[in-house]
């Protein structure tokens, strides 16, 4: 068996397909069929597009019900789970603190101007039926970020399956989800980003089956007066949060490896790694003092 890779972009990030396969033309069919799965997604959630789902919902905040479809209703119903068991933590209703927190941002926003987006955030406003859904105050916007694409890496695993790949990985800008082992039955190594040394690894992890994913603010934060600040938004406080440096986890599905991480580092750093532990996961945190902790912990 040969390994193809193919590179595309999506859902504003570099993905990356690497399948074993007998033969080409199939294997090429598996290509075309993810990378439309992927850009289906995008187009679908996207909130930077006019047309996307998420923008027709936002965009009737505070007016009328938008009408969602079953992958829609599963999306929400897996948020509602993540919002209850972080405690209120991974709120997807959360976005509208870019407001005050962007790359644009030179200066601390005001507690006030911070409470004028915590007054349009809050999950537990939202009603929706595996029909429809109702954001009720204006202004309040929904963001599928921290939940679409790892779900949409358990989706391509299944488009590529179908498709008659047995021995192959994806990797969605950093979430993988395996299709399976490599094509001798070994595992796959998989890099785990060092948080302060560009290009360098601090750890690696082999990975046979189901998925692994990393979350950390390593890579986008906010400098405001020479301060670095993290893009990850605590919807209690207003404020970035000051947690580990990342967080990486398997788990049989992205969706849930990712949103474990994603939970982990909305909290502060002793919360989040007591989370990583109570997840009886496998898991690797890296902390602001650069200590390697959990079960994954075996550096280089």
């Amino acid at each position: 068996m040969k390994l193809k890779i193919h590179r595309f972009t999506a859902m504003g990030c570099p993905c990356e397909l690497r399948f074993y396969g007998k033969k080409e033309k199939e294997i090429e069919n598996a290509f075309r069929q993810c990378v439309a799965r992927a850009k289906e997604f995008e187009h679908k959630y996207s909130r930077y597009l006019d047309d996307s789902v998420t923008t027709s919902i936002n965009r009737s905040a505070g007016k009328s019900r938008t009408t969602i479809d079953q992958e829609t209703f599963a999306l929400l119903d897996y948020a509602q789970v993540c919002f209850e068991l972080s405690n209120g933590f991974f709120d997807i209703t959360s976005g509208t603190l870019r407001q005050c927190w962007n790359s644009q941002t030179t200066e601390l926003p005001s507690q006030i101007q911070i409470e004028n987006c915590r007054s349009r955030i809050g999950w537990e406003k939202v009603t929706y039926s595996e029909t429809e859904i109702f954001l009720p105050v204006k202004g309040m916007e929904l963001d599928f970020g921290g939940i679409v694409k790892e779900y949409a890496a358990d989706a391509l695993v299944a488009s590529a399956q179908k498709n008659g790949v047995e021995f192959g990985l994806i990797n969605l800008g950093g979430d993988i989800a395996m299709v399976g082992p490599q094509a001798d039955g070994s595992p796959w190594n998989i890099g785990i980003v060092h948080p302060t040394i560009k290009g360098a690894t601090i750890a690696k992890i082999e990975l046979s089956s189901g998925a692994l994913t990393t979350s950390g603010g390593y890579e986008r934060f906010i400098e405001i007066d020479g301060q670095r600040y993290s893009h990850l938004l605590n919807p209690k406080t207003g404020f970035p949060t000051d947690s580990m440096l990342s967080a990486t986890v398997i788990a049989d599905q992205a969706v849930v490896a990712g949103s474990i991480t994603s939970i982990a580092l909305l909290n502060n750093e002793k919360e989040g790694l007591r989370w990583l532990e109570d997840s009886k996961l496998p898991y690797l945190a890296i902390t602001k003092n650069l200590d390697c902790l959990g079960t994954l912990a075996r550096t280089d």
